[in-house]
């Protein structure tokens, strides 16, 4: 049998490998941020209900990112583990059965979209236009969410063996099949019926199921760590799908909550007016540009943390962690100036009205004063998450946007019955999420990492 190679994320500089590992995720994820904006950009040019429709529609949007996302934690976690540790017939079979576990995933959205579409919209608002541009467009996406959850797994079996650019590929394949079906299918161009707001959901789900099609040749041509088949994929494990689950339930369950946390606020703030949820549904387009390129550099520290994890290297442990918490601190302050500086031009873009703009603009300013705070939060969950502590993670989100952020926003709205001051929940709810992050830090560092040797490694 031929001697394998020691994996790059034990060997290489930490600060080169985080660079390499994340920066095509980073730049994949800042082209994601982009088509999903300039999406909205373009159903905004419909009316505004058409953009209402899909912000509301985001709650479920989002739901079907946390399973994907979260099962691909979970995958990640036990991979690159099973990697550090050269247990490779434990690697191959956590990602066949990742993409199996995706296969019962998209049956379940399937029958969420016949289903519960109608329903959700109708739960949200009595506007019959917003209820039919809603059902429409949401019936689409989770019919047809198989490409979205393969793209998702089929990138994580990339990212964790260390094959960014190739998932980076992947991604903005999808991202640029989006952008260039957009306009086409929504405004009916080059002999396309024109179909509004069910374009963009087409050219949407077209663009998740070519980038799944590039992972899956990617996976198998180019991923020599991995070796998928349809033998291994319908043959589930009970043993790891536990194991997977054992991380990815709490991820799943955490980035759900974000998921009813838009809905709540939805219901929130359309009791002030449909406009005021339309700029909450651009606030969450237009933030992402920003944490979009943060949970790249998650997903590419989740890995090294992982696999340093299983070789025992805390010296790189502690690098990879300090050096990310700087870089993402950085890029979310650059954020801030941008929501404190310019807030009246990005809301330009998705053609608000006089009402929009004017709610718009303190909406931004006030929501933007989070996000350096945000920072500190994301890179400690990675750490969770690396460590199979993803229930720490579940806690520190579901008190930040349940508990915290749902209550006081509520709070404002009754007291204040004001708009422009619910916006201040954001940064009420970061101050308390980044202290008990901090506080779960120090006990996962004291328990797990301080414990493990530490080799010098020059990174």
């Amino acid at each position: 049998m031929p001697e394998v190679q020691e994996n790059k994320m034990g060997v290489m500089p930490v600060k080169k490998l985080i660079i390499s590992m994340s920066l095509p995720m980073m730049v994949s994820m800042l082209v994601q941020a982009l088509y999903n904006i300039v999406d909205s950009i373009f159903v905004s040019q419909i009316n505004e209900q058409a953009l209402t429709a899909v912000s509301l529609a985001f709650p479920l949007q989002s739901l079907m990112i946390s399973v994907g996302s979260g099962t691909g934690v979970g995958i990640n976690a036990l991979l690159s583990k099973s990697l550090g540790e050269k247990k490779f017939d434990r690697a191959d079979q956590a990602a066949n059965n990742g993409l199996f576990l995706m296969v019962l995933s998209s049956v379940f959205f399937v029958l969420l979209g016949l289903f519960a579409s109608g329903p959700f919209f109708r739960a949200q608002t009595q506007n019959e236009m917003i209820v039919q541009y809603g059902t429409s467009y949401l019936t689409i996406v989770c019919c047809l969410s198989f490409g979205l959850l393969f793209q998702m797994t089929l990138e994580r079996l990339l990212q964790s063996t260390g094959q960014t650019m190739y998932s980076m590929i992947s991604q903005i394949t999808g991202a640029v099949i989006n952008l260039i079906f957009d306009p086409i299918m929504i405004f009916g161009y080059f002999g396309f019926p024109k179909m509004g707001v069910a374009g963009a959901a087409y050219a949407t789900v077209l663009g998740q199921c070519v980038a799944a099609l590039v992972g899956l040749i990617l996976n198998i041509r180019k991923n020599r760590e991995l070796h998928l088949s349809l033998k291994g994929i319908f043959r589930p494990s009970g043993d790891v799908i536990r194991r997977i689950y054992a991380v990815a339930v709490p991820s799943i369950l955490m980035m759900s909550i974000g998921s009813i946390m838009s809905y709540l606020m939805n219901k929130i703030l359309i009791g002030f007016s449909e406009t005021a949820a339309a700029v909450f549904g651009v606030y969450f387009k237009l933030q992402s540009f920003f944490f979009m390129p943060i949970f790249g550099l998650n997903n590419g520290l989740i890995p090294v943390l992982a696999y340093n994890y299983g070789a025992k290297r805390r010296d790189r442990i502690d690098t990879a962690l300090r050096f990310s918490l700087a870089l993402a601190f950085g890029i979310l302050c650059v954020g801030t100036l941008c929501f404190e500086a310019f807030p009246r031009q990005l809301l330009s873009l998705f053609n608000a009205s006089q009402n929009m703009m004017d709610m718009g603009v303190v909406a931004m300013r006030k929501i933007g004063l989070h996000f350096p705070l945000a920072a500190i939060g994301i890179i400690l969950g990675s750490v969770f998450q690396a460590f199979s502590k993803a229930v720490y993670s579940l806690i520190v989100s579901l008190c930040r946007q349940l508990l915290v952020l749902i209550p006081a926003a509520w709070l404002l709205a009754v007291l204040t019955k004001d708009v422009s001051q619910v916006w201040w929940c954001f940064l009420a709810a970061e101050i308390v999420s980044t202290t008990i992050s901090v506080v779960f830090y120090r006990k996962v560092y004291r328990d797990v990492v301080a414990p493990l040797s530490g080799n010098a490694d020059g990174g």
